[in-house]
């Protein structure tokens, strides 16, 4: 057990700079929301409810973030800051990495149809600060959603999505930002779908006009026919 926490303050203080140590890690709210959700889980696994939802309360009390007892979380899981809300119905992988203000949500509970109404989240995913991922969907492996998107369908794995609705970047972002990305958006402005709209229409344009110069060119260059 102690080899896992350590293991566990490990890997926060890799993705976060701002640890200087695991004790410093360990006064994390996102560190005393997961722990109390193991024991939250394990009492919803007895189905003594009302215990796991009494200590899910006392920990969203404690540390403003709300997991639901039922929620299925792998090892090494960090959530940065905080403010985060996690559906029943949710799965999350190995070293997953939430930003604060996110929200795994689910279906629309007025239709009254139960199971699988949240998201999974495959391991190695970052998910970025105020982004919402919503209903039953898979997010693949090594995915990174960006900043404020909000994601209602799959992701494959190793994507990233920005945007709202959520979409792909057009380019490869491991050639701007290798390994973790904080914030789950990539460094470079060439990731942003816009911009990258922009450069492709504005590369266009430089096309034309050399065009047109060279038509006027060879215009200019053309002998004039004297008429008799």
């Amino acid at each position: 057990m102690l080899n896992g926490l350590i293991a566990y303050l490990d890997s926060v203080k890799s993705r976060d700079p701002a640890a200087r140590s695991r004790w410093e890690v360990l006064l994390y709210p996102g560190a005393w929301a997961l722990m109390f959700h193991r024991v939250a889980h394990w009492l919803y696994g007895g189905r003594l409810f009302f215990l796991a939802r009494f200590v899910n309360h006392f920990s969203r009390m404690l540390t403003s973030i709300d997991i639901h007892p039922g929620a299925r979380i792998g090892a090494r899981f960090f959530i940065d800051h905080g403010f985060t809300v996690i559906g029943e119905t949710a799965e999350i992988g190995d070293d997953v990495t939430i930003y604060q203000n996110v929200t795994l949500g689910g279906t629309n509970p007025s239709t009254g149809v139960g199971g699988k109404r949240h998201p999974t989240l495959s391991s190695g995913v970052v998910i970025g600060s105020g982004a919402q991922i919503l209903g039953p969907i898979i997010v693949g492996e090594n995915a990174k959603v960006g900043a404020n998107a909000v994601v209602t369908h799959d992701v494959v794995p190793g994507a990233t999505m920005v945007g709202i609705p959520a979409k792909a970047v057009p380019v490869d972002t491991v050639h701007y930002s290798p390994g973790f990305v904080p914030y789950g958006t990539p460094c470079g402005e060439d990731c942003d779908p816009a911009r990258a709209r922009l450069i492709e229409l504005e590369d266009q344009i430089d096309a034309l006009r050399q065009e047109i110069a060279a038509l006027k060119s060879r215009r200019s260059e053309t002998p004039k026919v004297k008429s008799a």
